[in-house]
């Protein structure tokens, strides 16, 4: 029995995610959008029967029990613990909001209903060139995992940004490639290395602050160059470099996993892994196995998309629509429409990940202000919202003492 499914957003991402989810058995039962108009006409262009620019009415629609939230950033907190609350999945788009702060209280939900799926949608996770990535690692191809001692990214794709001024070009926002693709980045060395980020140390630029299309009294303030590195829990160290100025919708990624041993390499969707000549005698002698003195093709990605986009990477597509199998699989053995099993899911990136991620891109963007390396420090209690107040609140309870 497969939920019906509620869509909160109408950008390139929902364009993209209906088909699949149609593709694989699931309802699209409603749409919505900032405005009326613009959920009306993704209503239309996708045929979906029900649109709205009210959050409410499509949560409160008995034949929605999954929630996608492909919107903007600003409202992802808001949406994901108000529909954990009357007790519908979510699946919500990267990033888990605008802070930690926002990032926390869908945490506090997520760990209040667990009985529902709360995940968020780090697609690369799913990549099968990844799945093989991790399981090579773990089942100790480069030698014992804690032994890493160095994950090497880089991404080179063209602009992040859309024709008309939005929240796209607003660092504030959730505009710019640190929280648009160093948000995977930071997700996926965690996944792939079972380590948590430690310390981090970052540098981001604006260079591009106004296009033909998005100029006048505006700027735009998203960074669309970012380089950072990582300290992580057990030694290892990440350097990525993520870059916006090649032309047009062009995705160049490479992520090399490196240790003593030797290294495994995802270009684009392949996977390939090579081992030093002194670890290959020691394998030939074990095992009796030809040394690996070339690169080794691990995997290599065949499966064609069925629905392709010019705007969000092959990778990510690819990703996403891993997880909504992951997510059929996860849902069709049940009789009742609310039930669900792990096992599938298992992989995905749950709100506490979104969490450390939000911690590790704000501690690059305070990097960033004062060029030193920042401690990774997770929120456990909500900020203070005035203290100030607060302050003089605990002053006058003393005096009055």
């Amino acid at each position: 029995m497969l939920p019906g499914i509620g869509v909160f957003g109408t950008g390139s991402v929902a364009k993209v995610l209906v088909p699949f989810l149609r593709e694989k058995g699931f309802s699209v039962e409603a749409i919505w959008g900032v405005t009326l108009q613009e959920a009306e006409s993704t209503a239309k262009e996708l045929k979906i029967p029900f649109f709205t620019n009210k959050i409410d009415d499509v949560l409160l629609k008995k034949n929605v029990s999954l929630v996608f939230i492909v919107c903007a950033p600003n409202l992802h907190a808001q949406i994901s613990v108000k529909a954990l609350g009357i007790g519908k999945h979510v699946v919500c788009d990267k990033p888990a909001g605008l802070c930690q702060a926002e990032a926390l209280k869908m945490v506090r939900a997520a760990q209040y209903y667990p009985t529902l799926i709360s995940i968020i949608n780090h697609s690369l996770r799913f990549l099968p060139a990844f799945i093989h990535m991790r399981k090579c690692i773990m089942d100790g191809y480069l030698g014992n995992p804690s032994e890493l001692t160095l994950i090497d990214v880089r991404v080179q794709m063209g602009s992040l940004l859309g024709e008309t001024y939005n929240w796209l070009c607003d660092d504030t926002m959730g505009g710019g490639t640190l929280t648009l693709v160093g948000s995977h980045v930071i997700d996926l060395v965690s996944y792939l290395s079972g380590q948590k980020v430690m310390k981090a140390h970052g540098v981001l630029r604006t260079f591009v602050e106004e296009t033909e299309k998005v100029n006048g009294i505006r700027k735009i303030t998203a960074p669309d160059f970012c380089t950072f590195q990582l300290q992580m829990d057990k030694g290892l160290l990440v350097t990525a470099t993520l870059n916006n100025h090649l032309p047009g919708p062009c995705f160049n990624q490479e992520i090399y996993v490196c240790s003593k041993k030797g290294y495994l390499v995802v270009k684009g969707g392949d996977l390939h892994g090579r081992l030093h000549k002194s670890s290959s005698k020691s394998i030939i002698d074990e095992e009796g196995k030809r040394p690996h003195d070339k690169e080794e093709v691990i995997y290599v990605d065949v499966e064609d998309l069925s629905c392709a986009s010019s705007v969000i990477p092959k990778p990510y597509i690819k990703g996403l629509c891993k997880m909504i199998s992951a997510l059929k699989e996860a849902f069709l053995p049940v009789k009742e429409q609310m039930d669900w099993i792990k096992e599938p899911v298992k992989a995905a990136a749950t709100f506490e990940d979104g969490q450390r991620v939000q911690a590790t891109m704000e501690a690059l963007r305070q990097s960033n202000e004062d060029g030193c390396w920042k401690t990774v420090q997770l929120l456990t209690e909500p900020p203070d919202p005035n203290p100030a107040l607060s302050a003089a609140v605990r002053r006058t309870a003393i005096s009055l003492q």
